[in-house]
């Protein structure tokens, strides 16, 4: 029973800093933050994978692709068309790669996403 609680305050505390690092967040911080996220839930789905928990790999699977969604939701098609366009198409071919992934249960697919990602996260940093 107490490792039930202690993990909810856990979880509670951890929501409470992101909450706070949200709120403070510039939007440059706040792309960051979101492409960042969906790679920690790729490895978890990845991690998931490996141990055979079908159930979060699925979850871990459908948050990355909500985080893209969010990601490609931002992006602003007026300013920049062609890069946004560009990336509107990547961040759509990522989430279909993460669907195919969770239906095959690709871990090669999910390091394809998480490369991909990760490129266009070290061209955002490199931004500062």
């Amino acid at each position: 029973m107490y490792a039930m609680n202690q993990r909810a305050a856990v979880d509670f505390y951890n929501q409470v800093g992101v909450q706070s690092n949200v709120a403070s967040a510039s939007a440059h911080r706040l792309v960051q933050m979101l492409m960042q996220g969906a790679l920690d839930r790729i490895a978890m789905a990845k991690g998931a994978l490996r141990n055979h928990d079908i159930t979060s790999k699925g979850e871990s699977i459908s948050q990355s692709m909500a985080i893209i969604d969010g990601l490609r939701n931002s992006l602003d098609m007026d300013s920049g068309q062609e890069i946004a366009e560009n990336l509107d198409a990547l961040y759509v071919y990522m989430n279909r790669r993460l669907l195919e992934a969770n239906i095959k249960n690709d871990i090669q697919m999910l390091d394809e996403v998480s490369g991909l990602l990760t490129s266009i996260k070290e061209a955002w940093d490199s931004i500062g």
